[in-house]
């Protein structure tokens, strides 16, 4: 792992990069953007660049420093992960400990807190005095996809670097190449993820994900043509995939986002469910504002299930919404 195999980001490398030649590295930097951008990978490949023998822009990966940080074993190394959601106070506190030994092998040692905004309130504070007064060999850098749970002492003493979604063509480009994707899945899936790399890779791996969209795209199908029963008759497939609703519940809204625009302007470059077109044009005749209303509908279900109102109750009253509509 290394610079060279991360896809975009240039501006973030770019800014790294330059503090290693003027020698102006951050003792603690905060990476912040949606969840798959890559933010891991580039705190990867930082880490490994500031561990590296050759002290240069780039790890060198020949020297005893990336070898072992590419077998996991580099000493100097610590990654902290959530667990259960959280990341307690107990696991800062040994981060802590650690802190104050110097390096065994490489001249820094490197702290990589991921989705550190699941920090305990404790936790934060007890990280704070480091972030604070950190010995001059430490860099810490917590990754983040919701700065807004992160304490603003903590803000104030990083240096922030925001990571940006990648463009959708760069990621079709990668799933075709590199996953066998035919173009118009791995467009879709650039488009459904929103420049996410890692949910596109995941959705890439997926063995049922186009499976439940073609079940989804038949529910609609359905309700739209006035099946009284799919309402209740389809609760099955929402409850068994309840893990992704929040998945399946955008699919919904980008194939009423699609209907749509094929209303407006027909069979456009822009419909990301191209292969559903027969679908969207026997229903192109349905009101544009019924269809805004259903679109509505859906962000509201989203909203409720978030608030852990009744998942059943939302559901069956979702697509009774749909049907009702129409």
């Amino acid at each position: 792992m290394d610079f060279t195999q991360i896809m975009g980001h240039e501006k973030a490398i770019e800014t790294l990069k330059r503090e290693i030649t003027n020698n102006t590295i951050s003792h603690s930097y905060i990476f912040e953007g949606e969840e798959g951008l890559g933010k891991k990978q580039v705190a990867l490949s930082f880490a490994k660049t500031l561990l590296c023998k050759e002290q240069n822009q780039d790890p060198c990966n020949k020297c005893t420093s990336c070898t072992k940080f590419e077998s996991g074993n580099h000493p100097d190394l610590f990654i902290i992960e959530p667990e259960k959601g959280l990341i307690k106070k107990g696991i800062v506190e040994e981060l802590i400990k650690k802190v104050s030994t110097a390096p065994f092998e490489s001249l820094r040692k490197v702290f990589i807190i991921d989705d550190s905004h699941l920090m305990n309130k404790e936790g934060m504070n007890a990280l704070l005095k480091t972030l604070e007064e950190p010995p001059e060999y430490i860099n810490i850098i917590l990754i983040t996809a919701n700065v807004n749970q992160m304490l603003p002492t903590i803000l104030s003493r990083c240096q922030r670097l925001k990571f940006y979604p990648i463009e959708p063509e760069k990621i079709t480009e990668m799933l075709v190449k590199s996953y066998g994707k035919d173009k118009e899945e791995a467009r879709f899936i650039s488009n459904f993820t929103k420049g996410s790399v890692g949910k596109s890779i995941e959705i890439a791996k997926s063995q049922d994900f186009f499976e439940k969209r073609d079940q989804i795209t038949t529910i609609i199908d359905d309700l739209l043509k006035g099946d009284r029963t799919k309402a209740f008759s389809s609760f099955g497939f929402f409850n068994n995939n309840k893990d992704e609703i929040d998945e399946i519940l955008d699919m919904i809204l980008l194939y009423f986002r699609d209907l749509i625009i094929y209303k407006k302007i027909g069979n456009s470059p822009i419909i990301i469910n191209k292969d559903k077109i027969e679908y969207l044009s026997s229903q192109s005749s349905i009101d544009s504002e019924k269809i805004n209303d259903i679109i509505d509908n859906i962000l509201k279900t989203k909203e409720f299930i978030r608030g852990n109102v009744n998942f059943q109750l939302c559901i069956e009253t979702m697509l009774l919404n749909i049907q009702e509509e129409i």
